[in-house]
This record gives C-alpha cells, sequence and structure tokens, in this order.
C-alpha cells in the first residue's frame, strides 16, 4: 500500500464521510472509536494503521535495490550471450563456417563430375562412323564412370548444403532465442527500475512528511478568514505561526493549501482527483510584500529562525475559480520546523472554513441547511518582541486543531458534516499538502 494513497484516502473519507473518518483515525490518534454497523463506502478498506514503518521502507528499497542489481547483471549478460554469437570462434559460429566449406567444396567437386561427364557424353556423340566397338565401349564406360562420379557429388552437395542450412538455422534461432532473452531481461530490468524508484520515492515521501520527526506543539499556527467568498473574487486570510516551545527553533516553514469541500452525495474514492477542487492561494508578509503563488519550486512559507515566543504573520489571498458553484471551502495549514541540534517535529493543523458563493450574476445554487461552524475565534496574541520583530497583529484567529487525535476532540459519528469535515481536513490536510507538493501520483 502506497503511504500517499493511504493518506489521500484518509483525506478523501475525511472530507467525504465522517464515520469513514472516525474508523480510519488510528493513524492519528491511539483510541480508535467503534465504526459505526451502517458504514459503506469504498475507502473502508484503506486503513492508515497499514502505514509501513521507516524500517519496512528501507527494508523495500533494498530488497528492491538488490533485484534491481541482479536484473542489471542478467541483462548484460543476456546481451553478452547475443554478441558472443556474433563472433567467429563461437561453436555455433564455427559450425556454420565449416559446414560453409564443406557446402563450398561439394559444390566445387559437383561442378566438375559434371563438366567430366558432360564430355564423356560429348564424347560418345562425336565417335567417327566407323569407330571400332572398342572404342564405343570405352566411351560408354567413360560416361558411365563420370555419371557415377556426378551422382556421388550431387549426393554429397546436398549432404553439404542440409549440414549448412541446419548449422545456419542453429545458429539463426540461438540469436533469435539470445534476443528475446534480452527483451525479456529488459522489461524485468525496467520492472525492477520501477519498482526501485517507487521504494525510493516512498521512503523519500515518508522522510518528507516527518516520519523521523515528532508530532508536538513547539510551533502552533492560527488561521482566520471570512465566512464567506464570493467565486472569480480574491479573499484575505490571516495567518500567525508562533514558537511555543522554550527554545529558538532554528528553520520554520508554513505550508497553506485551500480545496472545495465535496458536496455530501459526491462519490469520494481512491481514484478521485483532488487536483481540480484546490483553491489557488497566494501570500505575502512584511518580509516579501509581492503576492507570491506557491509552486512546485516555492512550495511553502519558509519563515526561518523564529525565536523563542515570537511569532509571524502572513497574508493569504484565495480565489475560487469563477466558475464555481456554491458551496463549502475550506483553507487549512501547518508548520514544521528543524533546529540546529538535530531536532525537528511537525505541529498542528488549523483551518478555517467557508461558504463559497456563486460569481455575481450567476443564478446561486439552493444553500443547504446550515451546519455548526468547525472554527472557533480566539482573541489576536499580543506582538512579539522576541525573535521577528515584524510581526504586527491581522486580526482574530481561527482554528480548529485537532493536535493528531479527533477522539481526544471527544468526536463521534454523530457529529454534523459541516464539523466533523472540518475537524477531519485539518487533520487530514498534510496528505493535500503532500498530495500538491510531490504531485502524489495525482491518480492516487
Amino acid at each position: 500500500m502506497k503511504i500517499r494513497r493511504i493518506l489521500a484516502t484518509a483525506v478523501a473519507a475525511a472530507v467525504t464521510t465522517p464515520v469513514v473518518f472516525l474508523s480510519a483515525a488510528p493513524a492519528f490518534a491511539d483510541t480508535k472509536p467503534s465504526s459505526s454497523p451502517t458504514q459503506k463506502s469504498t475507502l473502508e478498506d484503506e486503513d492508515p494503521e497499514d502505514m509501513p514503518s521507516l524500517e519496512e521502507l528501507k527494508a523495500a528499497v533494498a530488497l528492491a535495490q538488490k533485484a534491481y542489481d541482479e536484473a542489471v547483471v542478467e541483462l548484460a549478460k543476456a546481451k553478452a550471450d547475443v554478441e558472443a554469437l556474433s563472433k567467429p570462434d563461437h561453436p555455433l559460429a564455427a559450425e556454420v563456417t565449416k559446414a560453409q566449406a564443406t557446402a563450398d567444396a561439394a559444390a566445387a567437386a559437383k561442378t566438375l563430375a559434371d563438366e567430366e561427364l558432360a564430355k564423356a557424353e560429348k564424347a560418345v556423340t562425336e565417335l567417327p562412323a566407323d569407330a571400332t566397338e572398342e572404342q564405343k565401349a570405352a566411351a560408354a564406360a567413360a560416361v558411365t564412370a563420370a555419371k557415377k562420379v556426378a551422382d556421388e557429388a550431387a549426393t554429397a552437395k546436398t549432404t553439404a548444403d542440409a549440414s549448412l542450412a541446419k548449422a545456419s538455422k542453429d545458429l539463426v534461432d540461438a540469436n533469435l532465442a539470445a534476443s528475446k532473452v534480452v527483451t525479456l531481461a529488459e522489461k524485468v530490468q525496467k520492472a525492477a527500475a520501477e519498482d526501485l524508484a517507487e521504494a525510493q520515492e516512498e521512503l523519500k515521501f515518508y522522510e518528507e512528511i516527518g516520519g523521523e520527526c515528532v508530532e508536538d506543539s513547539s510551533v502552533k499556527v492560527a488561521l482566520s478568514g471570512p465566512k464567506t467568498v464570493t467565486a472569480g473574487q480574491p479573499a484575505i486570510f490571516s495567518l500567525r505561526v508562533t514558537n511555543t516551545s522554550d527554545a529558538p527553533l532554528d528553520a520554520v516553514n508554513a505550508f497553506v493549501d485551500a480545496l472545495q469541500i465535496p458536496e455530501d452525495d459526491e462519490v469520494i474514492d481512491e481514484e478521485t482527483d483532488f487536483a481540480d477542487r484546490m483553491i489557488p492561494v497566494e501570500w505575502s508578509s512584511a518580509d516579501n510584500l509581492e503576492w507570491t503563488p506557491f509552486t512546485e519550486k516555492f512550495e511553502s512559507i519558509e519563515i526561518g529562525k523564529l525565536a523563542k515566543g515570537a511569532h509571524y504573520d502572513v497574508k493569504l489571498r484565495l480565489t475560487v475559480d469563477a466558475d464555481a458553484p456554491a458551496g463549502e471551502g475550506t483553507a487549512f495549514s501547518y508548520a514544521e520546523y528543524e533546529a540546529n541540534d538535530g531536532s525537528c517535529g511537525m505541529g498542528d493543523y488549523s483551518d478555517a472554513t467557508f461558504d463559497i458563493l456563486a460569481a455575481k450574476g450567476d443564478k446561486p445554487k439552493p444553500e443547504p441547511t446550515p451546519t455548526p461552524s468547525a472554527t472557533t475565534t480566539t482573541p489576536t496574541p499580543a506582538p512579539s518582541t522576541a525573535g521577528n520583530t515584524n510581526t504586527t497583529p491581522q486580526g482574530g484567529s481561527s482554528s480548529t486543531r485537532v493536535n493528531g487525535s479527533l477522539a481526544a476532540t471527544g468526536a463521534d459519528d454523530t457529529l454534523p458534516l459541516g464539523l466533523a469535515a472540518g475537524a477531519a481536513v485539518a487533520l487530514g490536510a498534510g496528505a493535500v499538502f503532500f498530495a500538491r507538493r510531490r504531485k502524489a501520483d495525482a491518480n492516487a
């Protein structure tokens, strides 16, 4: 099971079916609520508990590397066998050479015998009218002897030609067989290379999502924004990243993404591509005044060093596609850090849900029955004087922090879809981040 598929499945289930998410919670929580007996989903077999460990991934890479190395050796051997067949000292090639020489000699002998027979036969026709019986008998005997030699030469040539044909066929068949082995070995090597690349990618992905790092509260994010966003019009959100640890964090990065939440009746499974649901996000800060989009090359907000107790404020600009229908959307964020002592970690998630209004001039889609909001408003933190000095408050912060355990929030399968989806997206947002950052095999 691919890690990205496990995470993508968890997110898909999270934003679609809260009950399914609850059954998948052990990937993020220590407590596993019991599943509803009426639960139905094509995703219920995609258990995040199946995520391999670092040791298993390293073993898989080693095994794939061994298989690839063996495939390389076998391919080289197969190619060497083909090349050897073209060399004159190869037994089959030597046999062809020998048979060719025999066939050439037999052909020459037959040609000579045929010429002698023709001479003997001509001598008979050129006997004078007054030739004696002895002369006639001698000429006839010469024809008989020449014919015998010609027949034997013909037989020898036929045998030599057959031997040459067999030797040549054996060489051709050997070449074809060796070439097939090369083709098969190439396919095996290609498959082994793909398996190795996949194993290496899975290991790399595991390490990128913090498999070696702890999940803690050293860095927190608070995300807030408007409750309604009109399609086609930019909306401004605020993000604050705070170092809550008792030491400076040497390298802090924040990630932000947004998407349109699927409708209640939409079918979401492992084939679902969330790429077309993503909402473009741009950011700016006191250090970066230009609106900067998230791209493959610049996939995070590189905050850098953040002193103890310091915070960093970022403005976000979300623009829902003008053709987007009315519905619900969510923006979510998390931050990760590294320290010079080798420690690293990933902080909690924060999300802000909002209603998407159809673009002005379009007939709005009937609004679904309102559900309780998943966000809560907290007072704006006071400006920090430690570390970053260019951190000015940008209004209240709204966040739903799950801290890796939905069970710990007291949630159950009676949660309204809006609340459960918001919490689930916050909890599983990392999968979407990495799906975008790594392109996550867009079909995963």
